[in-house]
């Protein structure tokens, strides 16, 4: 497979030592890493309250997005990872106010921890984009 390959970072000390990033796009696939409630300063947001780091995460979870040159609107599956699965409600709020409208494939699962312990909640998203940009293209070799 021969493809224009995109990295983008968010700064993360831990980027270079666990050799992740934010998100990869290869042609018009993007995936978002798995992304935690992380405020500008480094400490945890929204400490105790599942809402606001899912707001947290999808905040981040877009701006990786942007940077790979994809939106919300391009997303097609997430995945929310919860340390309490009994408030998922919490999370899936968060996520329907991004999402209600473009309805990607999603699951909820709960995990036993992460981490930092004060992270409640982690998303991943995934994302296709339209693209006419050669770059973007997808070719396979081989029979």
């Amino acid at each position: 497979m021969t493809s224009f390959r995109r990295l983008v970072t968010s700064g993360s000390p831990l980027e270079p030592e666990i050799g992740f990033s934010r998100a990869v796009r290869i042609g018009p696939y993007v995936s978002v890493a798995g992304t935690a409630p992380i405020a500008d300063d480094g400490a945890t947001a929204g400490p105790g309250d599942v809402y606001a780091q899912s707001v947290r995460c999808l905040d981040i979870a877009e701006q990786a997005l942007r940077e790979a040159g994809a939106t919300l609107a391009d997303v097609i599956r997430t995945r929310v990872m919860l340390v309490d699965i009994a408030r998922w409600r919490e999370a899936a709020r968060a996520h329907g106010e991004r999402f209600s409208q473009v309805r990607p494939a999603c699951t909820f699962v709960e995990v036993s921890r992460f981490i930092d312990p004060e992270w409640l909640v982690e998303f991943e998203v995934d994302a296709v984009v339209a693209t006419t940009d050669p770059r973007d293209s997808v070719t396979h070799e081989g029979p």
